[in-house]
């Protein structure tokens, strides 16, 4: 008998899509404008309603020359312990934003990350998918 192996890339396409509606939902509700605390806890809530778990405010720590260091740096959101969610409300998602995304995708050995910004009238124009 063998068994079928799952493609790990159409399970983080999924979850990222379950992610994306859950957030456009969110939008569509609230419109731009608020305090991104606002989105997480309506996010947060989006996606307990559907059943898709996560973590909010997960602690990353960061190691230097073998010693585990906690600076302070803390992830939005994990999503099914694959996805990091980095949640923004600025005009413009900038480099550094994406920077930001890719070192906690490095330093939490994550595969994928997506960054919304959720200060822009339609979301899907302010969502960035990373890949590790």
């Amino acid at each position: 008998m063998q068994i079928k192996k799952i493609d790990s890339n159409l399970l983080y396409k999924e979850v990222s899509n379950q992610v994306i509606g859950a957030a456009i939902e969110v939008h569509r509700e609230l419109g731009p404008g608020l305090l991104e605390s606002a989105y997480e806890e309506c996010l947060a809530h989006e996606l307990s309603l559907r059943g898709i778990p996560f973590v909010r405010q997960l602690d990353v720590p960061l190691d230097y020359k073998g010693v585990r260091l906690d600076v302070g740096y803390r992830i939005d959101l994990l999503v099914n312990d694959v996805i990091i969610i980095e949640l923004k409300t600025v005009q413009k998602i900038l480099p550094i934003h994406e920077a930001q995304l890719l070192t906690y995708l490095r330093l939490l050995q994550k595969p994928v990350g997506l960054l919304m910004n959720f200060s822009v009238t339609v979301l899907k124009d302010g969502i960035v998918r990373r890949v590790l």
